[in-house]
């Protein structure tokens, strides 16, 4: 899914998911503002009673509910009163530096990206490393954040074959976005290095690093031939 800084033009859907749960989905692109909307609403509906699981997604937001207690049309108007309210909302504001160990047995796939994009392996970690991302939301696994603010000359592919296994830390590119593996688990992103920062601790509170609106750099710690 492409990101963009264009505002969507048209006003949410928000319609039932069978009998427990609601969704608003807005119509893409994917962008920044829509991303704080969803935010903004998510943590209203966060205190709203019979309200059981809030869970943030790109472009949408789903919430299910006690469907004996809730009214879901009440419950419907009011989210879209909370979507509607959210421009006067602040964003969050915390910034997480992860250090990465790019190329070489931690980024197999550097030089694919490179070749793919035309630019030097060299450049691509260049690139990759001075823009500045935001945590559009989690999901996939526990702790992954799907980063928007991927230079566009990174844009590349994933692979059509996934790995059966990607190690933890890896930091990868899918597409329009980026992201950091955190648990071992099989994969389809290009690998282009390694953080040894973790990124989901069930013993810490939260257990993730990352959250929805966090701004995020990748720093350079090495790269490896």
């Amino acid at each position: 899914m492409s990101l963009s800084t264009r505002p969507p033009s048209n006003p949410p859907r928000i319609y039932a998911f069978g009998d427990t749960a609601l969704v608003c989905e807005a119509p893409p692109p994917a962008t920044l503002d829509c991303q704080r909307r969803v935010w903004a609403a998510a943590q209203a509906a966060r205190t709203w009673p019979h309200v059981r699981e809030v869970v943030p997604g790109m472009n949408n937001l789903t919430l299910t509910f006690d469907p004996l207690e809730a009214n879901r049309d009440a419950l419907a108007e009011q989210l879209r009163v909370a979507w509607d309210a959210a421009d006067d909302a602040p964003a969050p504001d915390r910034e997480v530096e992860i250090p990465v160990h790019y190329g070489g047995a931690f980024g197999p796939d550097l030089d694919g990206v490179a070749a793919h994009t035309g630019l030097s392996a060299q450049e691509v970690v260049q690139r990759h490393a001075r823009a500045q991302y935001v945590v559009f939301f989690l999901g996939f696994q526990p702790g992954f954040a799907y980063l928007g603010g991927l230079d566009v000359a990174l844009h590349t592919p994933r692979h059509a074959q996934p790995r059966l296994e990607v190690p933890a830390g890896s930091v990868g590119i899918g597409g329009a976005q980026t992201g950091v593996y955190p648990s071992t688990s099989p994969g389809g992103w290009q690998l282009i290095g390694r953080t040894m920062l973790p990124l989901f601790d069930p013993a810490r509170t939260p257990p993730t690093l990352l959250q929805p609106g966090d701004r995020v750099r990748f720093t350079i710690a090495e790269m490896l031939a």
